[in-house]
């Protein structure tokens, strides 16, 4: 894979482009209010928190997976795959809340959030995260989204919305 990274670039960052940590982090929290437990809901034989990480480690630019819990049910099944693990607070309310603490542990240039409920993820999704922070220093944040296209999504609080519009 070759990326086309700005001359600017070496001078935000001590480290060659080539060696910068990409760290992909996923929350999980036991205490779900629509379906508690739902890191450890068995899908065909493995937990959807292995099925998760799994399909994070496929992707080509993370160097780490960590599931960040503070759940110890959560933790013991992650460490029985063989996954890495962080504790955190049980007070987040967010998954972001979450990953924001885990990064302050982790030795990272650029994390990955990947949502704990995605058994289907694609790797690649991962990897198309990353790459324009890989390319282009001054991004503080890459978010991946899909156009929404039925009226239904559109109004319900469930589904998570990106708002593309820039002010000037």
């Amino acid at each position: 894979m070759t990326l086309a990274i700005p001359a600017a670039y070496y001078d935000a960052y001590t480290r060659a482009p080539i060696d910068l940590a990409i760290v992909a982090i996923i929350p999980a929290r036991f205490g779900s209010t629509r379906l508690p437990g739902k890191p450890l809901s068995d899908i065909h034989g493995k937990t959807m928190i292995e099925r998760v990480w799994e399909r994070a480690r496929a992707a080509s630019l993370p160097e780490r997976v960590l599931v960040a819990t503070d759940d110890e049910r959560i933790a013991a099944a992650v460490r029985r795959f063989g996954g890495e693990v962080v504790m955190t607070s049980s007070r987040h309310s967010t998954g972001t809340d979450r990953l924001a603490e885990a990064v302050r542990t982790t030795e990272a240039d650029i994390v990955v959030n990947v949502q704990g409920d995605e058994p289907m993820l694609d790797p690649a999704g991962i990897d198309a995260a990353a790459a324009p922070l890989l390319a282009d220093p001054d991004l503080p944040i890459a978010t991946l989204s899909l156009p929404l296209t039925d009226l239904e999504e559109m109004l319900s609080p469930s589904v998570v919305k990106v708002h593309l519009g820039f002010s000037l």
